[in-house]
């Protein structure tokens, strides 16, 4: 090497800190020196795991404080099926940045937990030299579409030049990653197909449009997300990114795209509350658990909900913001504290909040007697006075599945009032709230099946059979327009949902678009679990139909618990309110 090189080299080591410079010469072994592309081999694992071997590549991502490493790519062997980059393992002396040309020697080993195939593929090192602090620049591999398998593009440096869309980004402020897909949002398979095999085919397609875009890091962000726009509106699901540049990398479970240069951001705008034709309009909101302490100011942090009296403040104002924004007439409500009826009971302080908030002064509750159930949380149902009035009294479905697991169903049956007096066809809701999928405890046939309806869908099924035909005895008098409202934890497509569809029982939301009928965003994948079942009388009186997706969308960090003002409507829960207007009155 001519000495004004090596002094150069010496040089750029000095300014970088701490420093391992080895450098090359005649007398350096040569013999297992190989491609990256052979080290890599075209399976997902190296087929020279163990070898000790030598590659000469330049640096492209220099992640060593945020993952313990660089990755490093060559020029590539002329196979697709090989990838041309690797991981190395940072050696606790050398400082590698980004365009140094490096000769790498070391062990060949799988990264990762184990898991099948799921590892990466790294080096470590035994020795590191740097042959050029600022090599000839690499060019990265564009993709205008979803490859059909990211292995042959593991560790390479990538441009994404089609636009991505933001499916989910529950692990944003946690871990620094968005879910991002091609060609659209992700939707939950059984959402839009039947349980089983086109469930399957469904869920196999958003795993092949799916892409993590990470920070680099694995540590929690402390400074905001270092890739978004500083100055963007709030990022919501749905919102465009473009430009996305990084290293294709493989580490717990997944395939990601660790960031190197930042996103450009369209936004996905905010909605406004919806606003549906009819007479009568009916709303279903999961409260995200709605728990008031003792009902004093004391009882913090609770059960379930608030764990100070701020943050319970935050989300009471948040949620009344939202009920009083769709302006329903009856709403039905799912994860309330089940804790009575008096003064100091979370559906009394709800009511009184949204009278003190105006303009309506006229929110009336429920009273079931007790509960329903026996459960934390139950479902309730608020109503205005000045426009509907309660028939009878409110009937509960208990035993079972009730009350143990799926909460206790509520029904009453209300006439639409003018002037103070009953004008129009009477009607019932029913709030229901059905198991939940996580598989805490679930065995036989609750436990989950692999047919992607998760755990404890043999439970929610029975549950929906017997309050089918619970129904089918008119429990509150009311005859057979009736509305059963609420949180089913089951997906469009799934057992509970088709044992009412399946007997005449009519849905709202059919024939809508299903990229805007969803209410629910889980791990990166947007469904419905809340629905409006109406029986055929009642079905054929629809005059419009909304989901206002004002909080799945948003991040969890703009909630109760994290940045969140409190006083306006977004992420007040971590379900989308839903709201059907009806034609009932006279004229």
């Amino acid at each position: 090497m001519p000495p004004a090189r090596s002094l150069a080299l010496l040089l750029a080591c000095a300014l970088l800190g701490a420093c391992k410079l080895s450098l090359p010469s005649p007398a350096t072994p040569a013999a297992d020196r190989i491609a990256v592309g052979a080290l890599q081999g075209d399976g997902a694992r190296s087929p020279h795991a163990g070898d000790t071997v030598t590659i000469e590549a330049t640096v492209t991502g220099a992640f060593g404080d945020g993952l313990g490493g660089w990755f490093v790519q060559d020029h590539g062997d002329g196979d697709p099926r090989t990838s041309d980059a690797v991981f190395v393992f940072a050696d606790g002396a050398t400082a590698l940045e980004r365009g140094m040309r490096v000769r790498v020697r070391g062990e060949v080993v799988e990264h990762g937990d184990g898991d099948g195939d799921a590892t990466l593929t790294a080096l470590r090192p035994q020795s590191i030299e740097i042959l050029d602090a600022a090599a000839p620049a690499l060019q990265p591999t564009r993709l205008t579409a979803a490859p059909d398998d990211w292995e042959p593009l593991e560790g390479m440096w990538v441009r994404i030049d089609a636009p991505l869309t933001v499916s989910g980004q529950q692990d944003l402020t946690r871990r620094g990653t968005l879910v991002a897909s091609f060609d659209g949002r992700l939707f939950t398979p059984t959402e839009l197909a039947a349980p089983g095999p086109a469930a399957a085919a469904v869920a196999a397609d958003n795993a092949r449009r799916r892409v993590l875009l990470d920070d680099g890091s694995a540590e929690t962000p402390e400074a905001g997300i270092w890739y978004l726009p500083g100055d963007a509106a709030p990022l919501r699901s749905g919102s465009v990114v473009t430009a996305a540049e990084g290293i294709v990398d493989q580490r717990w479970g997944d395939y990601r795209l660790q960031l190197t240069a930042p996103l450009r951001v369209q936004p996905a705008p905010r909605p406004a509350a919806p606003a549906v034709a009819g007479d009568v309009r009916i709303a279903a909101f999961n409260l995200e658990n709605l728990f008031n302490g003792d009902g004093r100011g004391g009882g913090f942090p609770t059960a379930r909900g608030a764990r100070t009296p701020a943050e319970y403040q935050r989300q009471l104002a948040a949620l009344v913001a939202t009920i009083a924004a769709l302006d329903a007439d009856v709403a039905a409500l799912m994860e309330l504290e089940n804790d009575g009826y008096d003064a100091r009971s979370s559906i009394a302080q709800l009511v009184d909040a949204l009278n003190a908030a105006g303009p309506a002064h006229d929110w009336r509750f429920v009273h079931a007697g007790e509960g329903p159930g026996t459960d934390a949380i139950r479902v309730g149902l608020l109503y205005r006075q000045t426009r509907v009035r309660p028939q009878g009294a409110p009937t509960t479905l208990g035993g079972g599945p009730f009350g143990e697991r799926s909460r206790v169903p509520l029904a009453q049956a209300f006439v639409p009032l003018r002037d103070g007096r009953a004008d129009g066809l009477d009607f019932t809701i029913v709030a229901v709230h059905f198991k939940s999928k996580g598989c805490s405890e679930a065995t036989g046939a609750d436990r989950d099946q692999g047919d992607d309806q998760a755990c404890w869908n043999a439970t929610r099924t029975e549950s929906a059979r017997r309050l089918r035909d619970w129904l089918a005895g008119d429990p509150t008098g009311a005859g057979t327009r009736t509305a059963i409202v609420g949180d089913f934890n089951a997906y469009a497509m799934e057992d509970p949902i088709r044992v009412f569809t399946d007997a005449g029982w009519r849905d709202p939301f059919d024939g809508h678009d299903p990229a805007d009928r969803y209410s629910f965003v889980f791990d990166g994948q947007a469904g419905r679990l809340d629905h409006l079942l109406l029986s055929p009388a009642l079905a054929a009186r629809v005059a419009g139909a909304a989901k206002w997706h004002s909080n799945a969308d948003e991040s969890p960090a703009a909630g109760r618990r994290g940045d969140g003002t409190g006083a306006a409507p977004w992420r007040s829960s971590d379900h989308d309110p839903l709201l059907v207007g009806l034609r009932l009155r006279t004229d």
